[in-house]
């Protein structure tokens, strides 16, 4: 697992800005605003969908993310899961962003945005915080020690993880990527 690499192998990238074909203020129709929340409806089928969720100013922001990944869940057929396969693979996108959030929170001085990705095969999950440190599953591993398991879950649940930097910028994008359920 990476914890350098800022894409997954054969990504190439976020997509410009706008290329979803639908500027980032803009919400699908019928959709019930979420606090700070904006989903960016994805362009034809099979193209990558996108939701952003920005904690400015909110307080109980690990619940806050997990119901904005739950919803997202619901919109891209997630779930309701119809199997005990897809089911397993929604709880871990839900642990994975609970994760992630806690980790801003408690090493990065909380998390400044979530932004969820969709593409029918994968799910990528990216919080961007103001934090300087590294995040890295801590060595040696032990299971009965409470605390410390947040990046080994991490690890152990994904596909590929890794951290992205941008230079002269203070913070980073912590990703994490899923596969989806067959």
């Amino acid at each position: 697992m990476s914890t350098t690499r800022p894409y997954s192998p054969g990504d190439r990238g976020p997509e410009p800005s706008g290329a979803s074909g639908a500027s980032e203020g803009d919400a699908p129709t019928g959709a019930v605003p979420t606090r700070g929340a904006t989903a960016v409806p994805a362009a034809p089928s099979g193209s990558r969908q996108i939701r952003r969720l920005s904690f400015d100013g909110e307080s109980g922001v690990v619940p806050l993310a997990r119901d904005f990944a739950r919803q997202a869940l619901y919109a891209w057929g997630w779930l309701p899961a119809a199997t005990a396969d897809q089911r397993a693979a929604a709880e871990d996108v839900l642990l994975v962003v609970s994760e992630l959030v806690t980790n801003a929170c408690l090493h990065a001085e909380g998390p400044d945005q979530l932004e969820i990705t969709c593409d029918n095969k994968v799910i990528r999950i990216e919080v961007s915080d103001r934090g300087t440190g590294q995040p890295a599953p801590r060595t040696p591993h032990r299971a009965g020690r409470p605390g410390g398991h947040g990046m080994f879950i991490v690890q152990r649940l994904c596909l590929d993880w890794g951290v992205v930097r941008a230079p002269g910028v203070t913070g980073k994008r912590v990703w994490a990527e899923l596969g989806a359920p067959a």
